[in-house]
C-alpha cells in the first residue's frame, strides 16, 4: 500500500473503496417525486451530509490515513482547511491512534471549528489566505514532521473522494447526467473517473458565481486562481487543484454557475420539502439541477450538512 502517485486508475478505485469501506457510511440515496416535478427530470440525491464527520471528505482522509500510515506513525499528520477536510482528516487519524494538526482561518465557521476539536485536531489558526494556509502549515510539518495531505490536491484523496459516485453508480449504472459541486475540485475529479471507468453520464461541475475560478478556468483552458470568493457556499471558496483540473478538462461536460439566491432557494428548499440538513455547499448541485433544462435519469452530490445552526434562530 504505496501513496498514488498518478492519476488514479479504475484498480486504484476499487483498492480504495475495499480498504476504507470498514470505516466509512455508504451513504443513502433518496429521490423526492415533488422535486422531479419541479425540476422535469428524475433526480437521485446521494446523501453525503449524512457521512461520518457530515461530508464527503471523511472518504478522501480515510484513504490517505490509512495509505500514509506507517510513515506517519508517531508523526501524525498535517493540513490546511476551512473544516470539513480538517474534522475528517482528525477524525480518520483517530481511527489510527494518531494526532493531526489542522490548519485553519481566522473566519472558518464556528461550527467546523468546534467539529475539528470535537474529533482530536490540534488546530493552529492563521489570517484567511491561501499564502497564510501553506506556510503554516509548513510551519508545523517542520517542527513536528507530521506528514501534510492536501485537502484535494492528492491523488489518494481524489480517489477516495470518487467512492462516493461508484457507490451510486452501484445502485444507478444508468445514470444521464450527474451534478457535483466544485471548490477545490477533489471530488469532482473523483466523480469524473469514477463515471469514466463506471458510468457513462455527462458530468457537470456545479460553482457559486461569486467563486468561479473552476468555470473560467475550465473554460479558458488555463488554471485561474480564485481571487476572491464572497459566497455562503463556504466549502467551495478554494481554487482548482492542479491535479485536480486536468481530470475535469479531461472528464467533465461543463461547470454551471449559480448565484447566491439561487443556492439560497435550494438550500431551503432541501431542508423545507426534502427534509434534509445540508449546508449551503451541498445546495449548490441542487441550485444547478433546477437552473439547467435536462431531461433523463440524474444524479445529485449532496457534498455535506456541517453549518452554525445557530446563524437560522427558531425565534
Amino acid at each position: 500500500m504505496t501513496p498514488l502517485e498518478q492519476i488514479p486508475t479504475a484498480d486504484d478505485l476499487r483498492a480504495t473503496l475495499e480498504r476504507i469501506a470498514p470505516y466509512i457510511h455508504n451513504t443513502p440515496v433518496f429521490h423526492s417525486k415533488r422535486f422531479n416535478e419541479r425540476a422535469g427530470s428524475h433526480c437521485f440525491f446521494k446523501g453525503e451530509h449524512l457521512q461520518k464527520t457530515g461530508a464527503f471528505k471523511a472518504r478522501g482522509a480515510m484513504n490517505a490515513v490509512l495509505v500514509h500510515q506507517k510513515i506517519a506513525r508517531g508523526k501524525g499528520f498535517v493540513t490546511h482547511s476551512s473544516g470539513n477536510h480538517g474534522a475528517a482528516l482528525a477524525w480518520a487519524a483517530s481511527n489510527i491512534g494518531e494526532k493531526a494538526h489542522i490548519v485553519m482561518p481566522s473566519n472558518a465557521p464556528k461550527a467546523k471549528i468546534e467539529a475539528v476539536q470535537s474529533y482530536g485536531g490540534i488546530i493552529e489558526f492563521c489570517t484567511p489566505t491561501l499564502a497564510a494556509r501553506e506556510q503554516t502549515a509548513q510551519a508545523v510539518k517542520e517542527k513536528t514532521g507530521a506528514i501534510f495531505i492536501h485537502p484535494y490536491d492528492n491523488y489518494d484523496i481524489i480517489a477516495g473522494q470518487a467512492t462516493a459516485t461508484m457507490e451510486l453508480l452501484d445502485e444507478h449504472p444508468d445514470l444521464k447526467y450527474l451534478l457535483v459541486p466544485v471548490g477545490g475540485g477533489g471530488l469532482l475529479s473523483g466523480a469524473a473517473l469514477a463515471n469514466a471507468y463506471f458510468g457513462a453520464a455527462t458530468v457537470i461541475g456545479c460553482e457559486p458565481t461569486n467563486a468561479a475560478d473552476a468555470h473560467e478556468s475550465f473554460n479558458s483552458g488555463r488554471w485561474v486562481p480564485v481571487t476572491s470568493a464572497d459566497t455562503i457556499a463556504d466549502g467551495l471558496r478554494t481554487s482548482l487543484g492542479t491535479r485536480n483540473f486536468p481530470i475535469i478538462q479531461s472528464h467533465v461536460e461543463e461547470i454551471i454557475l449559480v448565484t447566491e439566491a439561487e443556492i439560497t432557494e435550494a438550500w431551503h428548499y432541501v431542508l423545507a420539502r426534502l427534509k434534509q440538513f445540508i449546508e449551503p455547499s451541498a445546495a449548490v448541485g441542487v441550485a444547478a439541477c433546477l437552473k439547467k433544462s435536462m431531461s433523463g435519469k440524474t444524479g445529485i452530490l449532496l457534498c455535506g450538512g456541517n453549518m452554525d445552526t445557530l446563524k437560522w434562530p427558531l425565534r
